[in-house]
């Protein structure tokens, strides 16, 4: 017979003591769920009720701020969101909603008693359409006087509805934002953003350096002082003549507004570039192009917003050449 030659753990073993093997035995084996909660002390501290508390929430579904859903889903910014609640104007469930409350699935949103569908304003990819808009349409959803709309031109979308990125009116043409997201679109257009505003203008006649030196300065008009950031000349033959003026600011009319109040015709007028993004040379009237991914993050970028999302879905557009940049 073969004598057994001890192991090394067993020799080791040899040289501990009774409560040392013990311990060791315990070191080495598995903790189940069942001995790590024995061994946990079973009174909750007050931290321990948090950490419970939290992960409650988040086993259950923490939601998301309703001021982050409804501007994603253009209902108002998360400022006026925000004052909706101080003002006790929503309701989660028909209970009067607190800052820090959060929207969870199958929750009933109400705005001034007026249910709220949020879900379809769940995250989604961030589409944006450049749209030449044509003189003689409105930017609006629907028009009592019957005249065409522009977004009745667009593409429809399933879960949720195109913002419209600042309005031009009935007869400027050019350049107009969409897009599915709310939040992207108040901060393009909100006043401390100052996004520039670049317009083709087409006048009647002559204009002198002065005037054009008080378009720079600032003129008073009926809602304040108001200016052109720049002012340049793009030619023209006979009485009209052409001009490219920036604007960082979006009052309502205010090109036309401004040119009036030194008794200068307008007869055209055309928006040319919102921000970094180029209305096209090859797009035609009526038609829209849809920014890229890396456009898309270009403009966030410009807007100061982070884009976390999937990447979007594309359609059919024209033209194929990159509209962003500067002019």
């Amino acid at each position: 017979m073969k004598s057994k030659t001890p192991s090394k753990d067993s020799s080791t073993r040899a040289n501990k003591s009774p409560k040392q093997q013990r311990n060791q035995q315990k070191r080495n084996t598995p903790k189940t769920v069942a001995s790590r909660q024995s061994s946990a002390n079973l009174t909750p501290t007050k931290d321990d009720s948090a950490i419970k508390a939290k992960s409650n929430s988040i086993n259950m579904g923490a939601g998301e701020r309703i001021q982050k859903v409804l501007a994603r889903g253009g209902v108002g910014s998360r400022r006026e969101v925000e004052r909706w609640i101080d003002e006790g104007r929503l309701k989660i469930n028909g209970d009067i909603v607190k800052l820090g409350d959060r929207l969870k699935e199958g929750d009933y949103l109400q705005l001034n008693d007026r249910v709220v569908h949020w879900e379809k304003f769940a995250i989604q990819p961030t589409r944006v359409l450049l749209y030449h808009k044509p003189t003689g349409e409105v930017v609006t959803r629907r028009d009592p006087e019957g005249r065409p709309v522009v977004f009745s031109q667009l593409p429809v979308l399933e879960t949720a509805r195109w913002i419209s990125v600042g309005r031009l009116d009935i007869n400027t043409s050019g350049l107009l934002l969409v897009t599915n997201n709310g939040e992207l679109a108040n901060k393009l257009m909100h006043p401390s953003t100052q996004v520039e505003r670049e317009y083709a203008v087409r006048i009647l006649g002559n204009i002198s350096d002065e005037t054009l030196e008080k378009l720079k300065q600032g003129v008073e008009l009926e809602d304040g002082i108001a200016k052109f950031d720049a002012i340049h000349f793009f030619g023209g033959e006979g009485a009209n003549k052409w001009y490219h003026v920036i604007v960082s600011e979006g009052r309502n009319r205010l090109v036309r507004r401004l040119w009036e109040a030194q008794e200068v015709v307008v007869s055209r007028l055309m928006r040319v570039r919102y921000g970094p993004v180029v209305l096209p040379e090859r797009l035609k009237t009526g038609a829209f192009y849809e920014l890229t991914d890396k456009e898309l993050d270009l403009l966030f970028d410009f807007a100061g917003l982070q884009r976390n999302e999937p990447s979007v879905f594309k359609v059919k557009s024209e033209p194929k050449r990159r509209p962003m940049g500067k002019r």
